[in-house]
């Protein structure tokens, strides 16, 4: 009897230890599940911190003030503020001919800012809108000339439309932007047109003299002359030339002119209108 009593008593020890053995298991592997969890919230939590914290990116794009509106009575600009008023305004029409971009290298060696307005009918090849993108990443501000230097007043509506938006939509594809400013073959303007223009969130613009299409002034020499010497030279004149060979050349003789005589050149990007 005592012999089987002992082994009843060994079994029944053998029983309670292993029970023992197990309910610590299942303790420590749900103590390790809830380990597991909680380290799992605190990586969300720091990987969210993390997101949080990062700094936002700001624009490196720089936001010029408005120095200069256009006068609109004879297209001169006029100083906004204390901003210096002997200056004139560059503009090249007719781009990208045959000289646009000689020409913009040349006012980028003289750090002349000026406006290039540009007509469709010379940007369609590869090349010509290779020459656009070419003087827009020069810096220079590119105006619309519209697409085939149409006469405004002689042509519907519906062209004139056609005439303003295709070469904002060409421009656009090639330099990333629609054109700043509009400038109508002629200098002149129709109420629709107008109207267009300013639904464009272009600024409108003229000129105040010019004279490179006048066949006495077909020559580099007489060019530089009348441009800086001229009867109609005013503080803030709106100065007009054409993408050609004699103002290509005369181009370094005008702007050595009007720094002698004083003048600074406006940036088309300061001009009220186009901000």
């Amino acid at each position: 009897m005592k012999k089987t009593a002992w082994i009843l008593l060994a079994v029944c020890i053998l029983i309670l230890s292993a029970c023992g053995l197990a309910e610590e298991k299942n303790t420590t592997e749900k103590e390790s599940e809830q380990t597991t969890e909680v380290s799992g919230e605190e990586k969300v939590e720091v990987t969210q911190e993390i997101v949080e914290e990062e700094p936002i990116e700001e624009s490196t794009e720089e936001i010029r003030e408005p120095l200069y509106e256009l006068n609109p009575a004879n297209w001169t600009l006029q100083p906004i503020g204390d901003a210096n008023p002997k200056v004139v305004l560059l503009t090249i029409d007719d781009a990208p001919d045959k000289y646009a971009v000689e020409m913009a290298k040349t006012l980028k060696d003289l750090d002349v800012p000026a406006i290039f307005f540009v007509n469709g009918h010379f940007l369609l090849t590869d090349e010509q809108k290779a020459n656009l993108k070419e003087i827009s990443d020069m810096g220079f501000a590119i105006g619309n000339h519209t697409q085939t230097h149409a006469n405004l007043k002689d042509i519907s509506e519906e062209q004139q439309q056609e005439e303003i938006l295709k070469v904002n939509e060409t421009v656009e594809a090639v330099i990333g932007e629609k054109p700043k400013f509009f400038r109508a073959p002629f200098g002149i303007n129709t109420d629709f047109s107008r109207s267009l223009v300013e639904n464009e969130g272009m600024q409108l613009m003229n000129w105040t003299y010019g004279y490179d299409w006048e066949k006495e002034y077909m020559n580099a020499e007489s060019l530089k002359d009348i441009m800086v010497n001229t009867e109609y030279l005013t503080d803030g004149a709106n100065l007009l030339m054409h993408d050609r060979k004699w103002t290509a050349e005369a181009l370094p003789g005008i702007v050595e002119g009007f720094r002698a005589k004083g003048y600074d050149f406006i940036d088309p990007h300061t001009i009220k209108g186009i901000e």
